[in-house]
C-alpha cells in the first residue's frame, strides 16, 4: 500500500509539472516593463520587471544625432501618428540598449511600456501583441542583440508582427531592436553564388532576398561606429563624474585617462560599457588605496 501511495504522488508531482503556471495578468499603470517567458509546459506569458531609470538621453555621449532621430520618432508613435520600427545596429557596448532604456526614463509618464522578447520567442509575436493590443499604453516590443545564424528561422514572427499580413496589429504597437549587424542574419559567401546578372542588372538571390526582407522592414536604420578617443574619454568622465557623486575622489587626472585607454585596449574596443566597467574599477582601486 505504502509503494502504491508513493507511486501516485510521483505521477500526481509529474502531472503538476506539466500544468502552466498561474501568473496573474499585469496592471500596466503599476508596471513599466514586462519580459515575455516560458513555463515548465513551454507556455508564454508575460512577467512584470522593475526597469532602471537611471539612463537618461543626456548621458549618451557621442550619439546625439542618433538619439534625435529614435526620440523624433518616438514622439510620432505616442501621439498615435504612424512610426518606423527600429533598428540600433551597429559596434558593441556604443549606446544601443542604453538608448532604449533611455527611452522609458523619460517618457514613462507619456504611457510607453516596453516588452523584452528574447530571439528564440519571437515566434511568440502575434500572441504578445493580442494581449496588449487593446491597453491604453504604448508598447515598444524590444529585441536585444538580434542575429540570426545561417539556417535559423526564429525570425518569422518578427516579419510578420513588421510587415507581410492582412492583420492589423494596432497603433500602439512598435518594434524596436538592437543588432550588431544591419541585416541581422549572417551572409555565407556561398548565398552569392546564387547571384545572376541579367541585362547588367544583379539579381540576387533566395537566400539574400529574404535577408534584405527583413531589414527593410524597419522603416528606421541607426548606425552606431566606435568610438574614437576623446568621445571615449568623455564618456569616462561622465561616469567617473555620475557613478564616484557621492564618493570623495580626487579630481579626473590624465594619468586616469591613459589608463582607461589601456583597460579599452585589453577589452578589445572602446565603448560605453567599458568606460563605465573601467570607471567602476578605478573606484574600487581608489577606496582601497584611501583605506590602507
Amino acid at each position: 500500500m505504502t509503494a502504491l501511495r508513493q507511486t501516485l504522488l510521483t505521477l500526481a508531482t509529474r502531472l503538476l509539472d506539466t500544468l502552466p503556471e498561474s501568473t496573474p495578468p499585469i496592471d500596466w499603470h503599476q508596471t513599466l516593463g514586462a519580459r515575455w517567458v516560458h513555463d515548465r509546459a513551454n507556455m508564454g506569458h508575460l512577467r512584470a520587471l522593475t526597469p532602471r531609470l537611471d539612463q537618461s538621453f543626456d548621458g549618451l555621449i557621442g550619439v546625439d544625432q542618433q538619439a534625435s532621430k529614435f526620440q523624433a520618432n518616438l514622439e510620432l508613435f505616442l501621439q498615435g501618428l504612424p512610426a518606423n520600427a527600429t533598428l540600433l545596429w551597429g559596434a558593441r557596448g556604443t549606446g544601443k540598449s542604453s538608448m532604449v532604456r533611455a527611452a522609458l526614463t523619460k517618457y514613462h509618464a507619456r504611457g510607453l511600456r516596453i516588452i523584452e522578447v528574447e530571439k528564440a520567442h519571437l515566434g511568440d509575436l502575434p500572441a504578445i501583441v493580442d494581449q496588449v493590443r487593446s491597453e491604453p499604453f504604448q508598447f515598444l516590443i524590444y529585441c536585444d542583440d538580434l542575429t540570426f545564424e545561417d539556417g535559423e528561422r526564429e525570425y518569422s514572427g518578427l516579419k510578420t508582427v513588421l510587415d507581410g499580413t492582412l492583420e492589423e496589429f494596432g497603433s500602439n504597437i512598435l518594434v524596436v531592436c538592437t543588432s550588431n549587424r544591419r541585416h541581422l542574419v549572417s551572409e555565407p559567401m556561398s548565398d552569392n553564388q546564387h547571384a545572376t546578372v541579367v541585362n547588367g542588372e544583379i539579381h540576387q538571390g533566395d537566400a539574400i532576398e529574404e535577408r534584405v526582407s527583413l531589414s527593410d522592414r524597419f522603416g528606421l536604420w541607426l548606425s552606431f561606429y566606435p568610438y574614437p578617443q576623446d568621445i571615449y574619454i568623455a564618456i569616462v568622465k561622465h561616469w567617473y563624474d555620475e557613478l564616484g557623486q557621492d564618493l570623495k575622489l580626487p579630481e579626473f587626472s590624465e594619468a586616469m585617462a591613459v589608463e582607461a585607454n589601456r583597460f579599452a585596449i585589453g577589452r578589445g574596443g572602446r565603448g560605453g560599457r567599458v568606460a563605465r566597467q573601467f570607471v567602476i574599477d578605478l573606484m574600487a582601486k581608489q577606496l582601497l588605496d584611501q583605506k590602507a
